[in-house]
């Protein structure tokens, strides 16, 4: 999210580097949402990319919503100083854009994992679960999840960023040299902080005739009489989709603004 940028300019550049990131990574989602839920896993690539369509409307409409908020916060944040957000402010931006983007995430996220489970296309699954309590099921814990996982990419790259260029100016002498190990701190963030709150919400999901799973409270509990390590299964596979996801939308946000709006960034 840019601050040369208006806020339909971020949001065009975040729905980009969003759907190219879903086309390039949903099969580390597939089998998170998996093993999650207890399910075996594949290497069919018809089923590892089940609701893919769902997911890159996700991904697409979730990151175009998190770039045009963020930036619209960062200038509000700025007041039109020329200067850097401090750490708190470039975090506080990143998360309250995560958790507006969730109202449209989570919706798109259980058609996504209903597909994953049943098979079928994303019309007829859309009507199979078109119901309030259904479409509401798991927002608390996506809420969370894309705050933090928000600020993982899009806040925490930055920060790591500039403290590499700053203290060691002579082994990071690119935005490029210092972009793998910020991608690296950036993912470990987004996944460890958020994983309990993605398989709370994912289980819930998964079951929405709510056989196992109940209420948000109900469902930590229940995944909780298996041991701490229960909330974080499949998070070999999400830490390894997050690294890849922070590094290609740090450098995609970078890229492909002025690659769309060459005249912002005059």
């Amino acid at each position: 999210m840019s601050t040369s940028l208006n806020e339909f300019q971020n949001a065009t550049v975040g729905m980009t580097v969003g759907v190219i990131e879903v086309l390039c990574l949903q099969p580390f989602n597939y089998c998170k949402n998996m093993i999650q839920q207890g399910q075996p896993l594949t290497a069919d690539p018809r089923k590892l990319y089940r609701g893919v369509s769902a997911n890159a409307v996700n991904m697409g409409s979730c990151t175009m919503i998190q770039f045009a908020v963020g930036g619209s916060l960062k200038k509000t944040v700025l007041g039109g100083e020329n200067r850097q957000l401090k750490m708190h402010e470039e975090m506080g931006t990143g998360i309250a854009a995560g958790v507006v983007s969730a109202l449209v995430g989570s919706p798109l996220e259980l058609i996504m994992i209903q597909q994953q489970r049943k098979g079928g296309g994303t019309t007829a699954t859309f009507r199979s679960i078109a119901t309030p309590d259904n479409f509401l099921r798991g927002f608390a814990g996506a809420a969370v999840r894309e705050g933090l996982w928000t600020c993982g990419y899009l806040s925490i790259p930055p920060i790591v960023r500039r403290h590499l260029r700053e203290t060691y100016p002579e082994r990071f002498d690119s935005d490029a040299k210092a972009r793998v190990p910020a991608a690296l701190l950036g993912g470990l963030f987004a996944c460890y902080l958020t994983q309990p709150f993605d398989t709370v919400k994912t289980c819930m999901q998964g079951d929405i005739e709510r056989k196992t799973y109940g209420t948000f409270s109900d469902t930590a509990r229940k995944i909780g009489e298996d041991g701490f390590t229960a909330f974080y299964r499949g998070a070999t596979f999400r830490y390894g989709r997050m690294v890849c996801a922070v590094f290609m939308m740090d450098f995609l946000q970078a890229a492909v603004g002025p690659m769309l709006y060459p005249g912002a960034f005059k």
